[in-house]
């Protein structure tokens, strides 16, 4: 009978044309569509292909992270910022926002701009230096040079000159070629340039530069407080400086005689060249004389620039050099401009600053006029123009980190009208007191370009706040803030729930939904809090309505089933627990049968009970809260859907699930998962022995999302002792991470025909185990994506028998903080394991974070008696682990989590002949429910009558748990969710145009006639795709996506005119199903999980786009379109525009005969090789680029490539003899106004006879 049946389910997964589609790529274990007979036909002309799909990164988006080196060029403006990743940003006008990456992912050390010919030089940790070539739109290097016996320490680039100056950490100076990137023969050696009577070493290099007054002389800074000017000609040294304290940073004057250097003890000395044996001054800005007559101790200045000013005294600009004594002070930009000195206080540490001068030339008066500094975590530019010093206000978005951000939602194609709207209401509240004058970082050049379209992003935030971004056009720009902590009174300490918060953030965003037709936002909240939030122009006093819903499960008392009898909750699942309620009252809950389960029923936060005046924008109007229960924290909210159309919400959790209609205010439904089934419950629910001591998880509910301390781990152990027996198999970081996270194992033929489902699931045994957080202790959760595990039953085990009259009991599984601190997805690390524990408690350790709640989801090992598989189908559809024979017989947890939730026009039940409203939901075991429910259509019906809810539709199963939903009529094409026009309550009244509710609805049946009635239904999980045919129910299509690995988010989007199944999996491989095929399209190993901060944010959107969080402070956008990918170039921004190199200041005729600065400078004689020999091969090794113009001249072919390059060539002697004509021109004129003087001289002195001189 078992091979039989084996045969028949062979017979129906593999149908005439379901052959394989495509090979598995490696590591997604991709699995084959298959089909399965059908009461019709469905002809759907799918038009994607997989020529159509090219995946790529387009921008990057925010602050740089952990920065770490800054350069500027003065004649492009533009502006490089370089960081600890190896990331290079390099920023323009707005729009102009590039980002470069180093493969090796070494830090950046320092930048060096080519001024004005369109080249980067980096210097990197790993002695390397690279040339970027930026004329064009993605930089790419040209060259590399590896150093091989010395540290890079310092570079030095003069303007206008191709040699390359480079300090090392043995103290010596090499010379580098920017066009070829070899090096030169020529040297200077530490030894040589100090004096040989000298016994130590002076230490690394820390400073180089030129001379403004001579090019030819090199002033050398050795950390140890040695200074020495290099002759490059004579090949000696002219002066050395040998001072106490060590030295961080040098700065000229112009004219070169005199330069000042920042010191270790917080001091600046000034020192001029005709007399180097002292400071000619020492001064200690921020050291005051103590009363015994000595200095405070300072702290080292970083950095110094002396700049000189036409108009008025010079600037003398540095960070750091504050008293030690002063704690607490935060880092601090002294600006002393003559007398007067100014110290600009900064929110984060300082890590490098620039000084914004007129001219690129060093020996010119520098005229500052802004400062750029460069902080940890901000970029601000001061004007040094006015006398208070204002700063620019940023066009960049590098502002998205201000609070840590804890979710993401990305919107293509949105309304016209939403983002000036939004842009309207956002900027009168903008801040003031910016500077007037144009930001100075304006190089570069970007147009709108054709392929644009209204996008919208939205980030949650740590602290409660709503971002709303245009992200139009690869640009993004704040256009609105919301704080959601105003709907709430502020916590006082020891009062309430709120003293249990400790200092950790109670309103921050879990999740968000929007709908920007209504303009209906809704926002989930980590204190078990949802708040609705309506669009109004206007602002008005409002009064929020609060409602509290009890979705708490706690059968824990109820031991046997003749207990269970006399539990109405249990007993009568569906008396009155579904009815509408007026929102002062409070529903029949799971687990609020008994009077004690009231006593304490305080919600997290509590709202403000006033009125209250709003702002224009989004107004709250309805906050709902899931309160405390019997000490008992309530469980975080896992899923949310709202439907403006139907006026409903609802959300769910790992108790269950609540639909609210919020505008009536009412609670409609509030189960638990297991009382959805009804009789159609397709697993056994076995009772839970009591726990001796009831213990109240109250101490340590409120804990942040990575502190599980040491105190909870001991309560923890203490309560569950028996549950915390795990395996000691270690088993590879690559299986760990890879494994699949909530799935349940069914029969093959269940998936494929829901015909036999009633009566082979009713006899499925599984056995489930209890998640055990003891060992989540640390700030860090250590732990990997892996599978959880589960225990076979154990042979001989008594069974409960399972049907519509038997017991279902659910149990709540270990307490356990669920509210924890509002970890910013952008922190959220999964580190490599560092114990001996398993996959178990690190995989729910990691879906914990991905969820913000206990997902109880189970890779389940099922065996029946009546319909078993093969021992190799069992061990090939579960992983077990081995566990005590006591801790499997004594807890058995088989408590699932509402994963995803989706309103719309379905058929809830196979007899249905018509859609009508419906609820999808997805639990975490795999399960999906439809709940049909009926809605009054007119409007004065809909306001006063009930809305009806029957949760007895359609059960659905497949591998995995539940991710998304996605509804297609029979043509294939998208069915949009019904919505309701937005129209604005506080508006004044009109009586021509009352406001009446206009609802938009999608009929998935109503465009197809010929097609007869239906539509299909797209089902995702974490390791499978499903079609279904509704009404039938049929399964049409599955998909196995991945065995190896699992899906962490999918999504039904629209791309070339049609319509794909987009997924990210937690191997890193992005992947695209044809619909309702669900063939492979697409399947790129784009980016290994390595922490949750991806998994948190990733989300894909419509046409081909996709964005994640890819560092605390960036937000990475890509594109999986091959068309977007043709258009990326058009609409990327240009770094580099032609611009003219200005002309040197004219010294005079007279000054420059006379031996004003005469000396020339042929660095090509001295350095070259000819004079200065070859390098030494194993110094420094040349790798060529593999990108830029050196690549493009070996790809290039043909015609266009040849006239492109012709063009180039015009393009760059015409501008050389543009140059040339204007010199000549100079120089004429020159030459005639020395004509004239002499002419002058020569008829005034004529008749002068030789005794009147």
């Amino acid at each position: 009978m078992k091979k039989f049946r084996k045969v028949l389910d062979g017979l129906t997964t593999s149908s005439p044309g379901g052959g394989t589609i495509g090979s598995p790529s490696c590591g997604s274990a991709a699995g084959t569509p298959t089909t399965a007979p059908t009461p019709k036909e469905i002809d759907v002309q799918e038009t994607l292909v997989s020529e159509n799909f090219q995946l790529c990164k387009t921008v990057r988006h925010g602050f740089p992270y952990q920065p770490t080196a800054l350069a500027f060029d003065p004649v492009q403006k533009i502006l490089a910022i370089g960081s600890r990743s190896g990331g290079v940003r390099i920023l323009g006008r707005p729009g102009v926002d590039c980002f470069c990456q180093h493969e090796s992912g070494a830090a950046v050390l320092q930048l060096q701009f080519l001024i004005n010919e369109g080249a980067l030089v980096t210097a990197c940790a790993d002695d390397t230096l690279h040339l970027w070539n930026l004329r064009q739109r993605r930089p790419a290097i040209l060259h590399s040079l590896k150093f091989n016996r010395e540290r890079i320490t310092f570079c030095h680039l003069p303007f206008q000159s191709k040699w390359l100056y480079v300090g090392t950490e043995r103290g010596n100076t090499h010379v580098v070629n920017i066009e070829s990137f070899i090096l030169s023969g020529y040297v200077i050696m530490w030894n040589k340039a100090i004096e040989l009577s000298t016994k130590t070493h002076p230490g690394p290099v820390v400073h180089l530069s030129d001379s403004p007054k001579d090019e030819g002389k090199l002033l050398v800074g050795f950390e140890s407080g040695t200074i020495v000017q290099w002759d490059l000609r004579a090949k000696k040294a002219d002066f050395r400086i040998y001072y106490d304290e060590a030295i961080h940073s040098v700065s000229w004057h112009h004219e070169g005689k005199q330069f000042m250097c920042s010191h270790s003890d917080g001091s600046l000395t000034l020192w001029n060249l005709r007399n180097t044996s002292k400071p000619i001054q020492v001064t200690f800005p921020h050291g005051k004389i103590q009363k015994d007559g000595r200095k405070e101790s300072c702290k080292p200045i970083l950095k110094v620039d002396y700049k000189t000013s036409r108009n008025s005294e010079p600037f003398v600009i540095f960070s750091g050099g504050l008293s030690y004594d002063k704690a607490g002070r935060r880092p601090t930009l002294t600006i002393m401009h003559g007398k007067a000195i100014t110290v600009l206080e900064m929110d984060y540490p300082i890590v490098e600053f620039m000084t914004l001068c007129e001219t690129p030339y060093n020996n010119e008066v520098q005229d500052p006029y802004a400062v750029v500094v460069l902080l940890e975590k901000d970029l601000i530019v001061v004007d040094l123009t006015q006398s208070n010093f204002p700063v620019f206000e940023n066009p960049y978005p590098m502002d998205i980190h201000e609070s840590p951000v804890t979710c993401t939602a990305y919107f293509a194609d949105c309304p016209p009208d939403i983002i000036p709207v939004l842009y309207s209401i956002g900027a009168k509240h903008k801040k003031t007191g910016y500077s007037q004058k144009e930001w100075p970082v304006s190089g570069g050049m970007w147009t709108l370009g054709s392929h644009t379209y209204p996008e919208v992003i939205i980030t949650g935030h740590a602290d409660g706040s709503i971002k709303f971004w245009d992200g139009s056009a690869i640009t993004l720009q704040m256009l609105y803030k919301l704080k959601t902590s105003k709907v709430f009174e502020k916590p006082k300490q020891n009062e309430g729930r709120a003293a249990e918060l400790v200092d950790d953030d109670p309103f921050a965003v879990q999740m968000v939904s929007w709908c920007p037709q209504s303009r209906i936002f809704c926002v989930v909240g980590i204190s078990a809090h949802i708040i609705l939030y309506r669009f109004s122009k206007y602002d008005a006093n409002t009064q929020i309505v609060s409602l509290e819903v009890r979705l708490q499960c706690d059968p824990e008392d109820v031991i046997s089933p003749s207990e269970n009898e006399n539990n109405p909750c249990f007993s009568e699942p569906h008396s009155g627990s579904h009815s509408p309620q007026p929102h002062h009252q409070h529903p029949a809950s799971p687990g609020s049968g008994t009077p004690e389960s009231f006593k304490d029923c305080t919600p997290c936060l509590k709202v403000k009970d006033r009125a209250v005046r709003v702002p224009p924008g989004y107004q709250a109007e309805l906050v709902i809260q899931l309160p405390w229960m019997d000490g008992e924290p309530p469980q975080q909210i896992s899923s949310l859907d709202i439907n403006s159309a139907y006026g409903l919400l609802a959300f769910g959790n790992c108790n269950g699930l609540a639909v609210v209609d919020y505008l009536q205010k009412t609670i409609l439904l509030c189960m638990s998962t297991l009382d959805l089934y009804g009789a159609a419950d397709p697993y056994q629910r076995l009772t839970r022995s009591p726990r001796r001591n009831r213990q109240s998880t109250s101490e340590f509910c409120m804990r942040g999302l990575s502190n599980f301390y040491s105190d909870s781990k001991k309560r923890i152990r203490t309560s569950y002792q028996s549950l915390t027996e795990l395996s000691d198999n270690q088993q590879s970081v690559d299986t760990e991470r890879s494994k699949s996270p909530t799935s349940v194992h069914y029969p093959t033929s269940l998936h494929n025909d829901p015909r036999v489902l009633p009566e082979p699931v009713a006899s499925l045994r599984a056995s489930h185990c209890s998640p055990v957080f003891y060992l989540l202790d640390n700030d860090h959760v250590n732990g990997h994506c892996t599978s959880p595990t589960s225990q076979p039953c154990s042979a001989g085990k008594p069974r409960v028998p399972m049907g519509p009259e038997g017991p279902r009991l659910a149990r709540r599984g270990p307490g356990r903080p669920p509210f924890r601190k509002a970890q910013s997805a952008a922190c959220m690390e999964i580190s490599l394991p560092v114990s001996h524990t398993e996959g178990f408690a690190s995989r729910r350790a990691m879906l914990q974070q991905l969820h913000g709640v206990t997902m109880y989801s189970h890779d389940e090992h099922h065996t029946t008696t009546s319909y078993c598989w093969s021992d190799r189908e069992s061990r090939e559809n579960s992983f077990s682990r081995s566990r005590s024979s006591s801790v499997s017989s004594i807890d058995r947890d088989t408590k699932e989590a509402i994963t995803t939730l989706q309103f719309g026009e379905s058929f809830g039940r196979k007899s249905d002949t018509l859609p009508t409203p419906c609820l999808w939901v997805g639990t975490s075991l795999g399960v999906i429910l439809l709940i049909p429910m009926s809605i009054p259509t007119d409007l004065e019906e809909r306001m006063e009558e009930p809305v009806t809810i029957g949760p007895c539709g359609a059960v659905l199963m497949l591998k995995g748990s539940v991710l998304r939903f996605g509804f297609l009529d029979c043509m294939g094409a998208l069915v949009p969710n019904p919505y309701e026009v937005w129209r604005d309550l506080n508006a004044p009244e009109d009586p021509d145009r009352p406001r009446k509710r206009k609802l938009v609805h999608y009929s998935p049946s109503s465009s197809q006639d010929t097609c007869g009635e239906g539509h299909l239904a797209i089902v995702c999980s974490e390791r499978q795709a499903k079609v279904f045919l509704m009404p039938s129910q049929s399964c049409l299509f599955v998909h196995n996506i991945t065995e190896s690995s699992f899906v962490l988010r999918a999504d039904v989007v629209s791309v070339c005119n049609s319509v794909c199944l987009a997924c990210f999996c937690a191997n890193g491989h992005v992947m695209t199903l044809s619909l309702p095929s669900l063939r492979p399209l697409m399947d790129v190993n784009y980016l290994p999980l390595t922490d949750m901060r991806i998994a948190r944010t990733f989300c894909f959107t419509n046409g081909g786009q996709a964005l994640y969080l890819s560092s605390p402070t960036e937000i990475q956008r890509i594109t999986y379109s091959q068309e977007m990918y043709d258009n990326l170039q058009e609409m990327l921004g240009e770094l580099f525009t032609p611009t003219e190199t200005p002309e040197a200041q004219n010294r005079g005729f007279l000054k420059g005969f006379f031996g004003g600065n005469a000396h020339t400078f042929d660095r090509e004689e001295l350095f070259g090789e000819a004079a200065a020999g070859k390098a030494s091969r194993s110094l420094a090794q040349h790798i060529p680029g593999q990108g830029g113009v050196e690549g493009m001249k070996v790809a290039a072919s043909g015609a266009v490539g040849e006239l492109a390059r012709a063009r180039i060539a015009l393009d760059e002697r015409g501008q050389r003899l543009g140059e040339l004509e204007e010199r000549t021109a100079l120089m004429m004129t020159s030459a005639e106004s020395f004509s004239k003087h002499a002419h002058e001289l020569m008829l005034k002195c004529k008749d002068k006879k030789w005794y009147q001189f």
